[in-house]
């Protein structure tokens, strides 16, 4: 392991829970070479069992539209397997309670939808963190806003 990599674990650490947003999970099935080291040092935390993860049924809606639009139904299947089955991940469905919050946090914040339904899922769950490549997001009070490409420096 190297010295990014032990620093993105030390970081992930500090949390019980985070949240994660669709585009650590891209990134991952992707294996988008930029963002490698900081996806398989999260995943791997959160295989393990070194810290748990929530994310939104969004994440499941935004990791599918690309295999859809391939018409790769075999890829479809795949990431809704390991969506559901990945331990240590909690995929929360949408309902009133997070919509209240992910209003009020787009009220508050002007961020997208998406983005706000992600972070209230986290907030919900009890995460201290959220993970993400959105910069905006670090204006959120009350939460722990870690940007992926600022840990890598890239």
């Amino acid at each position: 392991m190297g010295e990014i990599e032990v620093r993105i674990l030390a970081m992930l650490r500090k949390y019980h829970l985070v949240g994660v947003d669709t585009m650590g999970f891209i990134y991952h099935f992707e294996k988008n070479e930029n963002y490698q080291p900081f996806t398989t040092v999260l995943f791997g935390s959160i295989e393990s069992g070194t810290i748990k993860a929530v994310t939104s049924i969004i994440t499941l809606l935004e990791v599918l539209v690309r295999p859809k639009k391939e018409r790769n139904r075999d890829l479809v299947e795949e990431y809704k397997f390991l969506l559901q089955t990945f331990p240590n991940l909690e995929m929360v469905s949408l309902d009133e309670k997070t919509a209240d919050i992910a209003s009020s946090l787009r009220a508050e914040y002007s961020i997208k939808t998406a983005d706000a339904i992600q972070v209230a899922s986290s907030i919900l769950a009890g995460a201290k963190a959220f993970v993400t490549n959105e910069p905006s997001l670090k204006r959120i009070d009350g939460l722990d806003i870690i940007i992926m490409k600022e840990t890598l420096e890239i």
